[in-house]
């Protein structure tokens, strides 16, 4: 029995050794990995990347666009506001102005001049009965005038390269410009007349009542062709009918200054001390009027201003008398 014991007891230890499992190799060791402090580590900032500069964006080369054909079109009336009486001319052609009607200023006196500058003094002048044009010399007019007698105008003798032609083109009823006193002489004594004397200008303008303004002695804007009016350039005579004078001259005051008979003298009794006066002479004859050019002052009916009688401008032309 001690023996059977024996024999199952060595069986089990074979069995126990025979079963024991197999030990597992041993895991190979990981690396060392040796931690830095925080405060040891350096941290590098990442640099932003630059970009790369812009590309320029190529700059359109400009193409013509084709100017359309324009057809035109049947007029349509459009309504539009008209402008005050006053302030626009009345631009409509005077059948009367080639034929150049004058008006007749009776024989009497009349006070001229004024108690300004060299326009002094104030004094009785009589004068006798004339006629004198309504209109002032008209493009058109000037312009038979040359056909009928070759005339050349100072200006075009100095080769001026604006001639009276240039600034008469397509306005055959304005007054006509760049026209020296002679030839404002020659045209006159070529229709039977004469340039009006000084005097003979001053009453036509202002009549007996010694009004400033050939309407009146207030100024009115849309009664003359004057640098107020804002025209820039002369109009067709005539346009301003308010602004006639006492006896229905037209334009007296603006569109253009006009030349006269005499030379830019003193009135008797002139007390001197004017810078004007150094001009007196018998070297220019007086202007009257005022043009396009002038203002208010200028076109008063006592203004005085003059020239050398060679002088061409385009707001200087004349009307005759006889």
């Amino acid at each position: 029995m001690k023996r059977m014991l024996l024999v199952l007891l060595i069986t089990l230890l074979a069995l126990a050794v025979g079963c024991k499992p197999a030990v597992p190799p041993s895991p190979t060791p990981e690396p060392e990995v040796l931690l830095t402090p925080p405060e040891a580590v350096e941290i590098l900032p990442t640099p932003t990347p630059v970009p790369p500069p812009p590309t320029p964006t190529p700059r359109p080369v400009p193409t013509a666009t084709p100017v359309p054909e324009i057809t035109e079109a049947p007029a349509v009336e459009t309504p539009t506001e008209e402008a005050p009486p006053e302030a626009t001319p009345t631009e409509e052609v005077v059948e009367e102005v080639v034929e150049a009607p004058m008006v007749a200023i009776p024989a009497g006196e009349f006070t001229m001049g004024s108690d300004r500058g060299v326009e002094r003094p104030p004094h009785s002048v009589f004068v006798e009965a004339f006629e004198i044009d309504v209109f002032e010399v008209t493009n058109e007019r000037f312009a038979r005038f040359v056909e009928e007698t070759g005339y050349v105008t100072d200006a075009e003798k100095a080769g001026d390269s604006m001639p009276w032609r240039v600034y008469a083109e397509g306005k055959p009823d304005h007054p006509v410009v760049k026209v020296s006193w002679n030839d404002a002489k020659a045209f006159c004594e070529w229709a039977g007349k004469r340039l009006p004397t000084e005097a003979e200008w001053e009453k036509a303008a202002r009549g007996t009542d010694g009004r400033i303004y050939p309407w009146g002695n207030e100024w009115a804007l849309g009664k003359a062709n004057t640098k107020e009016a804002g025209h820039r350039g002369t109009t067709i005579v005539g346009s301003f009918p308010d602004g006639a004078s006492p006896y229905g001259v037209m334009d007296m005051a603006g569109n253009v200054a006009e030349w006269t008979a005499d030379w830019f003298q003193p009135y008797p009794g002139y007390p001197g001390g004017d810078s004007e006066a150094q001009y007196f002479g018998e070297k220019y004859r007086v202007i009257r009027g005022g043009g396009w050019f002038s203002d208010k002052e200028l076109v008063r009916t006592t203004f005085r201003s003059a020239s050398s009688v060679d002088l061409a401008n385009d707001d200087v032309g004349f009307r005759c008398a006889r």
